[in-house]
Parts: C-alpha cells; structure tokens; sequence
C-alpha cells in the first residue's frame, strides 16, 4: 500500500467517523526539543497549549533555563 493510498484511506475513515457521530478533536501538550545551554544535552519538555517559552532544568546537568 503506497503513503498516497494510505492517507486517502485514513482521510475516508476519518469523515465517515464524523459523519456517523460526533468526533471532538482536542489539543492536547506540546513536546518541546530543547538543548541545554551549558552542557548541550537534548531536553524534550512539555509545554501547555498556547505557551511558547517553558521554564525547565536540564536532565543531566540540573542548569534551570527557558526554551526559545
């Protein structure tokens, strides 16, 4: 099955879903990919929705710092 095929099929499921009852899409967290300023190491944090700069300390060095 190609990715085309595969997308039309998931788009198909999706409105015949919605057609049959009521579907609520709801946003959920937002995963952050962040890199620590002192050491460098990736932090992944979570942020709630609407918020763009989360205060968090790095997992391996403990340095406290805010995502850009």
């Amino acid at each position: 099955m190609s990715k085309q095929s595969m997308r039309e099929e998931a788009e198909r499921l999706i409105r015949e879903t919605m057609e049959k009852r009521n579907l609520t899409i709801k946003q959920g967290m937002t995963r952050i990919e962040a890199v620590c300023g002192k050491c460098g190491a990736p932090n992944r944090v979570q942020a709630e929705k609407g918020q763009a700069r989360v205060k968090f300390a790095c997992k391996q060095c403990g340095h406290k710092q805010e995502t850009l």
